[in-house]
């Protein structure tokens, strides 16, 4: 692993991307959650989530790179098709993951097919995947004094995208999931990157999103102005606090604070008001 990396690096290893010591969108958007999680994420490193395999497997299948997966063979499968509890399918999937495979259930590889052919069937999504050509390109790079790291699934010249699953990939679903995940802060984070490395503005960046479950529904969106206004301050504050946590080896966790009630819980209230 080398932390000299520099500019746009194609073909390099999902393991050498995420031990690069340069910060992350997702390291950035957890140290505006807490610098102590962030210091404790960096400290304790979990492994691949299972929660995540569905997701991962997607991917790979849609990209054609990413994580090698493979599916439970039948000797570690009961009758009906389940995943076998007996230690032998403990051991076996123990082992495949210590040599790097993600693995899947056969019911969910009839998911990640369903899923992966719903992404090509859809005409905006095939588009972008057609006429961008790069896959999982890594761009390292400096702002502010900070040294960070991006990695586009889609990407080539000015133009990039990402690939997501999801619950609800309806309009209203994905935008609630932008502020939930900071996929703002994502889609600024690579687009300062790349502005930092060729000194170009990004064209586009559309987020294809798939559903998880039949008919596996696809939208492919990008973000207005107003997204990218509030991504902006994000980010900023990111490399702000990244800089000064690192500087002093000062890791805060939770500020004391006088909360306000959000807008939801003011308006549930002036219904109940109504109602009485």
């Amino acid at each position: 692993m080398s932390d000299t990396l520099e500019g746009i690096v194609a073909d390099l290893p999902d393991s050498v991307y995420h031990a690069h010591p340069a910060l992350s969108s997702t390291g950035a958007r957890r140290l505006l959650d807490s610098p102590a999680k962030y210091r404790y994420q960096l400290d304790h490193p979990e492994p691949h989530k299972e929660s995540f395999s569905l997701g991962t497997a997607v991917h790979t299948k849609v990209l054609g790179v990413g994580a090698n997966v493979i599916t439970y063979p039948e000797e570690h499968l009961t009758p009906s098709g389940a995943v076998s509890t007996k230690a032998a399918t403990v051991v076996w999937a123990e082992e495949k993951r210590a040599e790097g495979f993600v693995i899947i259930g056969t019911a969910q590889a009839a998911q990640v097919d369903g899923m992966a052919e719903a992404v090509l069937a859809n005409p905006e999504a095939r588009q972008v995947l057609e006429t961008i050509g790069g896959r999982e390109v890594s761009l390292f790079t400096e702002i502010d004094g900070v040294p960070m790291r991006a990695r586009f699934d889609i990407y080539e010249g000015t133009r990039a995208g990402d690939l997501k699953s999801a619950r609800d990939a309806s309009p209203k679903g994905f935008n609630t999931a932008v502020g939930r995940y900071g996929y703002h802060i994502q889609d600024r984070w690579y687009s300062e990157a790349h502005t930092a490395v060729t000194g170009t503005e990004l064209e586009s960046f559309k987020f294809i999103v798939v559903e998880s479950t039949a008919p596996y529904l696809v939208g492919v969106y990008d973000l207005d102005f107003m997204w990218e206004d509030l991504a902006k301050e994000r980010t900023a504050k990111a490399r702000d606090l990244y800089r000064r946590c690192t500087e002093t080896n000062t890791w805060p966790g939770y500020q004391t604070a006088t909360l306000t009630p959000p807008t939801w819980a003011v308006y549930d209230n002036e219904e109940e008001e109504i109602q009485l």
